[in-house]
């Protein structure tokens, strides 16, 4: 079987989906995420497009991946001007990626009514680009749109454009089926056609309209395609793209297909971007979804505890995720294992603190905590129950205000007042703010850095807010995610209430004693 790469385009087509957004440090995060995972490239969005685009391409630069190449996303030099001359493709070069990709128009039907140009000049400027891109040394990756649809109506001119890249020096044509309606058959086909006619292999990049996008991908893999471009959880235009999270263990676990990538970490990746993205996990999501493994029963969980593979197409471990089956108060040891010794922590299966974790874990996510992209507040969790984390304040009380004046010359503000022990010392601290939660920020801040020096270089870099119970109206509870930095790493932390004020105090509390006991650790 061809050796097949992995392109992520969830910073650039996945963010297109609805309800999808990213802040530039997000967008780090999940880099960093998928890098570790170890993606083969990481499109970063197009550069110029927004200032989250051009301030990602700023900081990746200044960062070293260790398996995947950044890369940048663009479009074809615009018609009837010089390649040298378009700013969009100048700022393809200044994100200073090793890899660009860079779309273009296949379908007839786009090139004269969209983009108004003759179908000759098409070609030009598809050749043009690439032959640019090339002479500055970038690897080059050309996304034919609408192939499909194309090629249905005009396979000869869709293969003149492919070819017209291929000659200008295009290291890897990918074929795109951008409306989503092809079935698995078709694109199988004209994959075998298209590697037939260039003489190499291509990419496929496939949408999810039909519900068949991670088929697509998978057919034109089993014609020769030696890369898969899709997104994180299927994140994408309208119903979204073809979904990574299902097509990487299809490739490598029931294709046989070695990507190098440790699916153990699967649901992990999972479950952090959803976390980032402020998206609710799809508990039916293949593979990694907390049903994807949940037996309820009956013949099925007499059969599972005598012999897993009777209703289990794989093991969910080879996916990062575990089997939950109702009536036993075992199902989760795997997974708070594997997640504790990626901390540093050792533990047999079934030692009591094992037990005494898991056992919290279930207790807070029955409250709605989520852990994924809170990995400070889990690292706590599990110190705390082995008795190796005391708290570095105590609070006596706060109280935070909220003061708004109308008419033409009114004004808000908000401020925060605190009454900690600090060292066995009282401490009171008011101070104000943009809102409430940074108004309790800064003064919790005020209060401990005369006490504890290095928080003065901790700030806090995001703050997301999700209604976990909304059908309780104004009494539903909100989980709090806060991601803090020192410069250095970020980590983030997680806190659940009915109120808004005491989640983000919790969460914010914890950023703070992790960033503590590391500073004490590290001495």
């Amino acid at each position: 079987m061809t050796p097949v790469t992995i392109y992520d385009t969830t910073l650039r087509d996945g963010t297109q989906g609805t309800g999808i957004s990213f802040s530039t440090l997000d967008k780090i995060r999940v880099a960093e995420k998928l890098d570790e995972f170890g993606v083969h490239y990481i499109e970063g969005g197009w550069p110029g497009s927004n200032p989250k685009d051009a301030a990602f391409f700023q900081e990746a630069a200044k960062r070293t991946w260790k398996t995947a190449k950044i890369t940048a996303f663009g479009m074809t030099r615009r018609g009837k001007m010089k390649v040298e001359d378009d700013p969009q493709v100048q700022m393809l070069l200044d994100a200073q990626t090793p890899a660009v990709t860079i779309v273009g128009k296949t379908w007839p039907l786009h090139v004269t009514e969209v983009f108004q140009v003759s179908l000759e000049e098409n070609l030009a400027m598809i050749a043009d680009t690439v032959a640019w891109l090339k002479k500055h040394d970038r690897e080059v990756l050309y996304d034919a749109e609408h192939f499909f649809d194309s090629f249905r109506e005009d396979p000869e001119y869709s293969l003149k454009t492919v070819k017209a890249a291929q000659d200008a020096g295009a290291d890897l044509i990918v074929l795109c089926e951008t409306n989503g309606g092809a079935l698995p058959e078709f694109v199988e086909e004209v994959t075998r056609k298209v590697i037939a006619h260039l003489g190499r292999p291509v990419g496929i990049h496939t949408h999810n309209d039909g519900g068949v996008g991670v088929a697509n991908a998978l057919a034109a893999v089993r014609a020769g395609a030696n890369q898969v471009q899709g997104t994180i959880n299927g994140y994408g235009e309208r119903v979204g793209n073809c979904n990574l999270i299902t097509v990487m263990p299809n490739l490598q676990i029931k294709m046989g297909i070695d990507l190098g990538l440790n699916l153990t970490k699967l649901r992990e990746l999972a479950n952090f971007v959803d976390e980032l993205a402020n998206v609710p996990h799809d508990i039916r999501a293949p593979y990694v979804g907390v049903a994807a493994f949940t037996h309820k029963g009956g013949l099925h969980v007499h059969a599972v505890q005598k012999l897993a593979r009777t209703y289990e197409h794989v093991d969910p471990a080879l996916v990062g995720n575990e089997r939950v089956i109702s009536i036993s108060d075992m199902s989760g040891q795997s997974n708070v294992l594997v997640r504790a010794e990626a901390l540093g922590f050792k533990f047999a299966k079934g030692a009591p603190e094992v037990q005494a974790i898991l056992a919290e874990v279930k207790r807070l996510e029955s409250e709605g905590y989520e852990f994924e992209a809170a990995e400070a507040s889990f690292e706590l969790l599990i110190r705390r129950q082995l008795g190796q984390h005391s708290p570095s304040f105590d609070l006596i009380e706060y109280h935070s205000t909220h003061r708004r004046r109308g008419g033409p010359q009114g004004f808000e503000t908000c401020e925060a007042t605190i009454k900690l022990k600090v060292q066995g010392e009282p401490v009171y601290t008011v101070d104000e703010g943009d809102g409430p939660v940074n108004a309790l920020d800064n003064a919790l801040r005020k209060a401990l850095v005369p006490h504890f020096p290095s928080l003065a270089k901790m700030s806090l870099a995001d703050y997301k807010v999700r209604i976990i119970d909304s059908g309780a109206g104004t009494a539903a509870k909100t989980r709090v995610l806060v991601v803090s930095s020192d410069g250095h790493r970020t980590w983030g932390t997680v806190g659940v209430s009915t109120n808004i004020i005491d989640a983000s105090w919790e969460a914010l509390v914890d950023s703070i004693e992790y960033h503590l006991f590391h500073q004490n650790l590290a001495k």
